[in-house]
């Protein structure tokens, strides 16, 4: 079993920029698509941005020129840095790790507030 520990969210004004972390602990070596999704109050929860472990990419479209993930496999931590942030990129953000035998962890979820 794999665990995550989140961090790096907050309030920010719109326009600007956060990093968020995820640490993932446990049976690291399962994992195989490292992403962030969100969840904001009466939507269902979306996509921000994934990775594989073969480090391709995939954005939401809403995402795309504002966000960079990474992953240091080494470290086995996960990385979205957001910039130009809007007041509708408000949520919570989840990271998530699917393994090789398809299974799906959550992690806590941190939350992400951009004032207009």
């Amino acid at each position: 079993q794999v665990q995550l520990v989140e961090s790096g969210g907050g309030l920010v004004q719109a326009g600007g920029s956060l990093r968020l972390s995820c640490a993932a602990s446990g049976s690291t070596s399962e994992i195989a698509v490292m992403g962030w999704y969100r969840q904001a109050p009466g939507k269902q929860r979306e996509l921000v941005a994934a990775i594989t472990s073969a480090g391709y990419p995939n954005y939401a479209d809403s995402m795309k020129g504002r966000c960079t993930i990474s992953r240091d496999i080494a470290k086995n931590t996960l990385i979205v840095q957001m910039n130009s942030l809007k007041p509708e990129d408000t949520a919570v953000y989840y990271c998530a790790v699917r393994s090789t035998l398809g299974r799906t962890v959550w992690g806590q979820g941190t939350q992400v507030t951009v004032s207009s």
